[in-house]
């Protein structure tokens, strides 16, 4: 079965509204060759593409890479810097694609510590391609789920206080609209590369009823054919949502 023949052992009815993926291993695909971890990143980007590329040719609707966590700011500061000047030349060689495909392109996290250059090509292709209703594809970066968590209770709390808000009246639903993925489904779909057995604070509250798949494949390494295999045993599962078929 060639790449293209894959895609119609998709039921199509049945695509997940919402695909986030955990993208780990550049580091270790760069070791295991003996070449510097950049170009581990570098040979992941191309990964990026082709999922992005085939999440638009078959219909998903909202894809969410989780690129840059709140922790990574912890890394060497010329692994950083590097990763700055990667995503700055990726969004920049993406750029018209996004725009020809109908993708819309969205940033979550702690933007306001990205560097300026890097905050200032965001906010660009974000304006750009405001008005496209195909994919959304939304780029984690500086994200933390716990620090997205606290500060929507510190929203809620400030809204308490001024008397905009009662405490009862706080629910799920409003709880969901002061995240950053507010009016976004949750994911359906987490995928991880790399075999690693946790979700690195990533979209804590959203993955409640999340299908979670876990692959051994490094990201570089993570194919085409491998993503759709994973969407067709998404389809195969019996989500119940804690519900008991009778």
């Amino acid at each position: 079965m060639n790449s293209s023949d894959a895609v119609y052992d998709l039921d199509t009815a049945g695509l997940p509204k919402h695909v986030a993926i955990i993208m780990d291993g550049n580091g270790r695909w760069a070791k295991s060759r003996l070449l510097n971890r950049i170009k581990g990143h570098e040979r992941g980007a191309d990964t990026v593409r082709m999922v992005v590329r085939t999440s638009r040719e078959i219909g998903i609707g909202v894809l969410t890479l989780y690129a840059f966590s709140s922790e990574n700011w912890q890394r060497p500061p010329s692994e950083v810097a590097a990763l700055m000047r990667l995503l700055k030349r990726f969004l920049k060689s993406e750029e018209a694609e996004m725009c020809d495909n109908n993708i819309r392109f969205n940033a979550i996290g702690d933007i306001a510590r990205m560097p300026a250059d890097v905050r200032q090509i965001l906010q660009h292709i974000i304006r750009l391609t405001a008005d496209n209703d195909g994919l959304l594809l939304n780029l984690a970066l500086s994200y933390g789920a716990r620090d997205e968590i606290t500060a929507m209770v510190r929203a809620l709390a400030a809204k308490a206080a001024s008397g905009e808000l009662e405490a009862a009246d706080i629910s799920a639903e409003l709880i969901a609209d002061h995240l950053y993925t507010r009016k976004m489904p949750d994911p359906d779909v987490l995928i991880r590369t790399s075999g690693e057995m946790r979700v690195s604070n990533f979209l804590l509250w959203q993955i409640a009823y999340t299908e979670i798949f876990v692959t051994q494949t490094l990201w570089p390494d993570f194919s085409r054919e491998e993503y759709l295999s994973i969407l067709r045993d998404f389809q195969k599962r019996d989500r119940r949502f804690g519900r008991v078929e009778l």
